[in-house]
């Protein structure tokens, strides 16, 4: 069972506020190195291992650095994430471009700093060579193996289900073979293989049973094909426990698992020196960030409703999955939760609603609230609907300092793409 406690308590809660005014997004310095630490020794079996973090999942440039420095590179899906991990360092191979339905010109930038490119379908191998002019000699491919992807069974405790046939990503089998053929007769010589099967797995076996799948894989093609197979991404998929009451993933279970499908599978073929590669986004993040939003109003109709200062402008699972996330009232830890509320933010949405009947102390305007678990697709969700303005970003550094890491957006930027030239220089 996960524990779902606050990385703050109220009181350094209140002196972070008198500094920077709610909402505003917090995120854990110190838990985020100790978790790439803890995958980083999980892998460490594997010479090559390497973390590609999903830069889509928290796309702040501060966020990126510290997980450099902890031997992370970056997956971008975008131009504008290709260049932000430029002007945070990264280089070469430790970019991965995972994108789909990709323009020319972000393929060309990629190449321009040397990324790993990862095609999502054989038709894009032409795609390619016609804007770069040539095939990378370095190249991945994303592969999809149809059907339903099952794991475990509901009278086991858990079970994991998602259906790779209905995925507009990844090519089938007979593609990647064909594809692995016309990349070497185009001057390819190192590969990769990558593939993403179920999303926020709540299990232990979830990655060693796709690393069987991708090994297998990757003795086939070598012997249909003879390439040589440099790396395998296990893409990301290790999910968080968003409830109390579901189970935490073991990285170091997880990472024993891939070892021994590694050396079940590709060991005997001769291929022990496949690189291991992750790609991994809400594992990496989501529990090391939390939106701190304040109770600024109550009401009292057909259910009992707090109003807070946050809105799903600034964190929109809730509203569009109907995603749970834990909320933790500062100071109030102990209390009994024998209050039921819908906790919603001030957009003229419905579904602007964080909690709906949720059991909670009883909540007073002014009270702290500490919604957990939005490290990772949460601020880089945000949108602007309604004239919302983007929170700030703030970083609880490890000696238990704050830094602003992204501030909040103004009026100004909201209305930076129009031609209102000084009509807001006093706002």
């Amino acid at each position: 069972m996960s524990e779902k406690k606050a990385f703050i308590t109220k009181a350094q809660a209140e002196e972070i506020v008198k500094q920077y005014p709610t909402p505003f997004h917090l995120y854990d310095e110190a838990g985020i190195r100790e978790n790439a630490r803890a995958l980083n020794k999980a892998f460490s079996w594997n010479k090559g291992f390497r973390e590609y973090f999903a830069v889509k999942a928290t796309p702040t440039p501060r966020i990126l650095q510290i997980l450099k420095e902890e031997g992370c590179g970056t997956d971008c899906s975008s131009l504008t994430e290709l260049m932000m991990s430029e002007v945070c360092g990264f280089t070469g191979q430790e970019i991965m471009f995972s994108s789909n339905e990709t323009p020319a010109e972000e393929y060309i930038y990629a190449e321009k700093l040397h990324a790993t490119i990862n095609l999502d379908d054989i038709t894009h191998i032409d795609y390619l060579e016609n804007a770069l002019g040539y095939i990378p000699e370095r190249i991945c491919c994303r592969y999809n193996p149809g059907g339903v992807f099952q794991l475990g069974d509901s009278k086991e405790g858990f079970q994991v289900m998602d259906n790779p046939g209905d995925a507009k990503y990844g090519m089938t089998h007979e593609q990647i073979i064909d594809a692995y053929k016309i990349l070497l007769s185009k001057g390819a010589k190192e590969f990769g293989i990558h593939s993403f099967l179920a999303s926020n797995t709540i299990s232990n076996d979830y990655y060693p049973a796709l690393a069987r799948i991708l090994f297998e894989l990757a003795v086939e093609l070598k012997e249909k094909t003879g390439a040589h197979i440099k790396f395998i991404n296990l893409s990301g998929g290790v999910g968080v426990p968003y409830r109390p009451e579901q189970s935490t993933n073991d990285i170091a279970v997880i990472g024993e698992g891939v070892r021994k499908a590694y050396e079940e599978v590709l060991v005997p073929a001769g291929m022990d020196d496949v690189e291991i590669y992750t790609e991994l986004g809400r594992f990496m993040l989501a529990p090391y960030g939390a939106l701190i939003t304040t109770a600024i109003h109550e009401k009292h109709t057909y259910k009992e409703y707090i109003g807070v200062d946050a809105c799903a402008a600034n964190l929109m699972r809730p509203a569009i999955y109907g995603a749970y996330h834990h909320i933790t009232v500062l100071g109030k830890e102990d209390q009994p939760c024998d209050h039921k509320y819908d906790v919603v933010g001030s957009l003229c949405e419905n579904s602007d609603k964080f909690a709906i009947d949720r059991m909670l102390p009883e909540i007073e305007r002014g009270d702290i609230l500490f919604i957990h678990d939005t490290g990772a697709h949460g601020f880089s969700m945000g949108y602007n609907y309604n004239g919302k303005l983007r929170s700030a970003e703030i970083l609880l550094k490890e000696d238990g300092s704050t830094e602003m890491i992204r501030r909040a957006e103004t009026t100004k930027d909201y209305f930076a793409t129009f031609d209102f030239t000084g009509l807001f220089d006093d706002k």
